[in-house]
């Protein structure tokens, strides 16, 4: 990620000014980054894992948010666009421009993106108290990275592959990787 024109922002002024972009930036303590565009593999995977997402938690008080949707995390003063998320909190259901509270975080890696993801981003996730778990989609290796919350703040991670289904403990489901992955060559 490239800092975006080396601006230096309060929250609230780069939330005014993010509202009048074309292209989306992320935010770390005052310093905005542009957001480079997506490969269609990167597209199709998060619109596949939202869209099983949706069909499992219709009627539930769960909702899942895509790629356009910031995630405020107030421990690092930023503000990102995680591929997709899931809020079960209340709070977040109101929000109009950023959620707090999400309970799952996935990102769909990219060469560029893959240690900003495993790195600082999930030091920064980490943070938040209502986190359960953080996937890591590798669309090349057909692989799913889940990091479960457990006690004494420990990250467990579960590694799944092509023929695995994808447990989530906090949703009380699972979804084949099938799915997140369908429709690629």
């Amino acid at each position: 990620m490239q800092v975006a024109y080396q601006l230096q922002f309060e929250p609230d002024a780069y939330l005014a000014w993010e509202a009048s972009q074309t292209e989306k930036h992320e935010y770390w303590n005052g310093e905005v980054y542009a957001m480079g565009g997506a490969r269609r593999e990167h597209v199709v995977v998060s619109g596949n894992v939202f869209a099983a997402l949706k069909q499992r938690l219709r009627g539930k008080p769960c909702q899942p948010y895509i790629a356009d949707m910031k995630l405020r995390v107030d421990e690092y003063n930023a503000f990102f666009y995680p591929d997709v998320m899931v809020s079960c909190h209340a709070d977040d259901r109101k929000a109009e421009q950023f959620l707090s509270h999400p309970s799952v975080i996935i990102e769909v890696l990219s060469d560029s993106t893959a240690a900003y993801g495993r790195g600082d981003k999930f030091l920064a996730y980490r943070t938040i108290e209502s986190l359960q778990e953080y996937l890591i989609v590798d669309v090349d290796s057909r692989r799913v990275e889940c990091y479960r919350r457990a006690a004494n703040q420990e990250w467990l991670l579960h590694d799944y592959f092509a023929d695995d289904s994808c447990q989530f403990h906090s949703l009380s489901f699972e979804i084949p990787l099938a799915e997140f992955f369908e429709e690629l060559d």
